[in-house]
């Protein structure tokens, strides 16, 4: 008798030696045949931190290795679920094991549709790695659908819309998408112990001991408060400390520059960027399709970068380097409604000692919420941590934590003006004699980091 596609165990359980988990364990035959598609192991050749690796030199890490840790995440929540707190012990407020492979296929391609150096790649050709996360799920020419359809007609939508958080069981949602779900608890863990960085992490193991199930989500017991409350802090010191980390934005600025640079080149040089970068074409022109979008990855574009150096606009070769050999433009951080006018004075230094401004100056601006309550006016709240007491009753997290609420809608972040290193770093630059004065103005107007 031939065993369900679905309900489909390896002889054998397989697992991946991993720095973070320790061993990840794959008992479905579904989950091993996603991991082996061609979707999921492109994600092998894109970095999860992206430029983050300019500055922390260990960060090399995968979107894969992350995909498999978010998936190990949900795994062990699926099993602490069903042991514990399962329908034929809660009730309806209980766990529903038939909703297991959802959650696991949901949880391992959740970011299936991350691009090249994906943000900024996002921001320029105007994609979105969700919409392309769904798509690649539900098209009927990758091997991702085709493996998942053979679960249950239906099945690779039903996945999609764990992403799109349409799938009408919340448990199911908020185990991947919340603001303490694997997919975050992975990264967080994953990238401290990649960036080098110990403040990154936290108790996962009594995080995962304190998690429950109920009507409308997950929950925490009430006695896991300081796990929880530590798993904010560090996501606060990670956001603060490596991912708004000036030097990697400044290494996205030109990142961004040099992408925009070869965009605007590309209606007059389409014989050049054809021959010189032909995998990128679709993108420059607006025309791409999805297997366009899957056949790049930061290789690729690594590639083409090393051949625009050759490239006789010098600002497409300029910045190219740059970007292969690691000089980021430098910063100072700026308050908006008071350092406008300053700005475009300094813009006028940079294009006056002969960089053009377009290309070598930015603004850049990060921002996030360590942890965020539920507040009705808002156009975009988020799912609030809740936490459960003796009797059942739950209490959003900031209302018993003196600490989260310090950070509760706290927004973390800055403004940062980006400019070349070579307008502070003066003294050797060629043109020093000509342009001395507008040096030492530019330089006059950054005091311990920030414009005055």
């Amino acid at each position: 008798m031939t065993t369900a596609y679905n309900q489909q165990m390896l002889p054998i359980e397989k697992v991946f030696r991993d720095p973070v988990h320790n061993y990840i364990h794959v008992q479905h035959q579904v989950i091993l045949d996603l991991i082996n598609s061609r979707e999921v192991q492109r994600l092998r050749r894109i970095h999860q931190l992206g430029t983050s690796s300019f500055t922390f030199h260990g960060a090399e890490h995968t979107r894969f290795s992350h995909s498999l840790g978010v998936y190990e995440i949900a795994r062990r929540i699926c099993d602490i679920f069903e042991r514990n707190f399962s329908i034929k012990k809660m009730g309806a407020a209980g766990w529903d094991d038939s909703e297991r492979l959802v959650v696991l296929c949901a949880a391992l391609l959740h970011d299936i549709g991350h691009g090249a150096y994906s943000h900024t790649f996002e921001h320029i050709f105007q994609t979105n790695h969700e919409a392309i996360t769904v798509d690649i799920i539900t098209s009927p020419t990758t091997e991702v659908y085709q493996i998942l359809n053979r679960v249950e007609e239906g099945f690779p939508e039903k996945v999609a819309s764990v992403i799109t958080k349409q799938y009408p069981n919340p448990q199911v949602v908020q185990m991947i998408s919340s603001q303490i779900d694997a997919d975050r608890m992975d990264y967080l863990l994953r990238d401290a112990y990649f960036t080098g960085t110990e403040y990154g992490t936290f108790d996962i193991t009594r995080i995962l001991r304190v998690v429950r199930p109920y009507n409308d989500g997950i929950c925490f017991a009430m006695n896991g408060m300081h796990a929880v409350e530590d798993y904010i802090v560090s996501r606060y010191q990670m956001y603060v400390q490596v991912y708004f980390h000036p030097s990697s934005r400044g290494m996205e600025v030109v990142l961004q520059h040099l992408l925009n640079r070869a965009k605007e080149l590309y209606p007059e040089n389409q014989e050049w960027f054809e021959r010189h970068s032909e995998l990128i074409v679709p993108f420059l022109n607006d025309e791409f399709q999805l297997e366009d979008y899957i056949r790049l990855d930061d290789g690729v574009l690594n590639t083409y970068f090393n051949h625009w150096t050759d490239s006789s606009d010098a600002i497409l070769s300029d910045l190219a380097n740059r970007f292969l050999n690691r000089k980021p433009l430098k910063s100072a951080s700026f308050q908006p409604e008071i350092d406008e006018q300053l700005i475009q004075l300094l813009r006028k230094d940079v294009k006056k000692v002969g960089y053009n401004d377009k290309y070598y100056t930015a603004i850049n601006s990060s921002f996030d919420l360590p942890y965020d309550f539920y507040r009705p006016k808002s156009n975009k709240h988020r799912t609030q941590i809740e936490l459960q007491q003796k009797d059942g009753s739950l209490v959003e997290l900031s209302k018993v934590s003196p600490l989260v609420a310090a950070l509760a809608g706290q927004t973390q972040g800055d403004n940062r003006f980006y400019f070349p290193r070579e307008m502070i770093h003066n003294q050797q630059q060629t043109n020093y004699n000509l342009f001395s004065e507008t040096y030492e103005a530019f330089l006059s107007h950054i005091h311990n980091g920030h414009l005055q």
